[in-house]
């Protein structure tokens, strides 16, 4: 019996560490090639080379490194009986919380105007106001549901949006309520999944619902937002600014007039972390309890992709 890590340089070191600290006794194989894949029966996987399960004949578990499963499902030559699971860390929840938490206040406070002034010597003491926010978070699973109750927590008008009704201690809209859900926000906060009802959905047709100027934070999946679209949005200023972590391609492309853009802050896909050890614990908790045939936690509906 041999798991294996498939996945880039930067992961799978750290993965592997981990791992051998935990199970040292379990023979782990690193990357996809070897000449006895039949010995695979469980793989943690993360941008894996499409077609590189298929060898494993023996396969019985593949655990995503990370809460997105995308990657994972958009290779069409895994087969459809082996169960997919995702880490759902209340760590990540933590840290992208924190990361969302960030991008609010440095828009609500005029940050980045201060930062200008600072810039140029200028005392702006009395030029900033507070911003006032009506914040609406598109996709309230676990990670944006845990920030939606820390901003509503903090005093924030929040709003929040999902395919089915939530229990919310804020207002919350769900299925054809979704251009109500737009109507009175100037924040719009998006940690949906990428699937294919969410993929190209920040685009220009969404944001001409917005009856504000809007400012766009996107914490999800870089398809899920059409780039073209955010920069004539935020030129024509129906978007007030963009707070992006996530990019149609990655890394975002040097000559990507995101990078010098007046309205955009940016930074590479680091919102929120998966943290190895946590996420090695629960990938173990899934293949023991699938072994005794109990219900697997975590388990992804490849319908819905999450």
């Amino acid at each position: 019996m041999r798991f294996a890590i498939i996945a880039p340089p930067h992961p799978t070191a750290l993965w592997k560490k981990n791992f051998e600290e935990i199970v040292p006794h379990v023979p782990l194989l690193i990357g996809h090639e070897t000449d006895q894949p039949e010995d695979v029966v469980c793989a943690m996987v993360w941008k894996q080379p499409f077609g590189s399960l298929k060898k494993f004949t023996n396969l019985k578990l593949i655990f995503a490194m990370g809460a997105g499963v995308d990657h994972v499902l958009s290779d069409e030559q895994i087969p459809k009986n082996i169960p997919i699971c995702r880490v759902i860390d209340p760590q990540m929840a933590f840290s992208m919380s924190n990361y969302i938490i960030m991008a609010v206040l440095n828009h609500h406070r005029s940050f980045y105007e201060f930062e200008k002034a600072q810039r140029n010597s200028h005392w702006a003491q009395f030029e900033f106001e507070e911003r006032e926010l009506k914040i609406g978070v598109l996709g309230i699973g676990h990670l944006g549901m845990d920030c939606a109750i820390k901003l509503h927590q903090l005093g924030f008008s929040v709003v929040g949006y999902s395919p089915s009704p939530k229990q919310t201690p804020f207002p919350s809209f769900s299925g054809a309520n979704f251009d109500a859900f737009l109507q009175d926000i100037n924040v719009l906060i998006c940690t949906v999944p990428y699937t294919k009802h969410t993929h190209a959905l920040l685009n220009n047709k969404l944001f001409q619902k917005l009856n504000r100027p809007t400012y766009l934070i996107n914490v999800s999946r870089g398809k899920v937002h059409v780039e073209e679209d955010i920069l004539s949005a935020l030129d024509a200023g129906v978007l007030s600014g963009a707070f992006l972590d996530v990019f149609e391609v990655e890394p975002l492309p040097k000559e990507s007039p995101l990078w010098l853009h007046p309205k955009v802050h940016l930074t590479p896909h680091i919102a929120s972390l998966t943290y190895p050890k946590e996420s090695i614990y629960q990938m173990l908790h899934c293949f023991d309890q699938m072994e005794k045939g109990l219900p697997i936690p975590q388990l992804v509906d490849r319908q819905k992709m999450y």
